[in-house]
């Protein structure tokens, strides 16, 4: 069962698509996509409209990774392949996807995300439709407050 909202956030490390360590406490607005695979069909609409989205996130100020089992190297294809900016976190062991409670089948992560701030959990969206799915949580994010765009 993945962490709800209200819920501490865990810290995590993950190398990026370049095999950079990052660690994450979520203390600013960040949106944490898990995702079954690179370079299919479904996750490569819900990446290429994170990707179609980044200005609007980065005006407001949050922060999207997108988390899979896949390794560094598929990320890194992956990016390249679809011209990604953000990073795509890889969770091969599934410590992340453990972390956040999300399911895994088959070796690969449920299509869930985390809409994060301020240490916690601000809400999960959990058996995601890719499609629309990134205006979705930024609108989510505007309307109740937890973000606002310049004037």
């Amino acid at each position: 069962m993945p962490l709800a909202a209200g819920d501490d956030a865990p810290t995590v490390t993950a190398h990026n698509q370049d095999g950079d360590a990052l660690t994450l406490t979520f203390e600013e607005p960040t949106v944490l996509y898990f995702y079954p695979r690179d370079e299919t069909p479904g996750c490569t609409v819900e990446a290429n409209q994170f990707q179609r989205e980044r200005e609007t996130y980065r005006e407001a100020g949050v922060d999207v990774y997108g988390v899979s089992t896949d390794d560094v190297e598929s990320h890194r294809s992956f990016c390249d392949a679809e011209g990604l900016e953000f990073d795509l976190l890889a969770d091969p062991d599934a410590q992340l996807a453990e972390a956040f409670g999300v399911d895994l089948r088959d070796g690969t992560a449920a299509r869930t995300t985390f809409l994060l701030a301020d240490g916690e959990v601000s809400a999960v969206y959990e058996s995601v439709t890719p499609d629309g799915h990134a205006r979705d949580v930024l609108l989510d994010a505007l309307e109740d407050g937890l973000v606002t765009l310049p004037e």
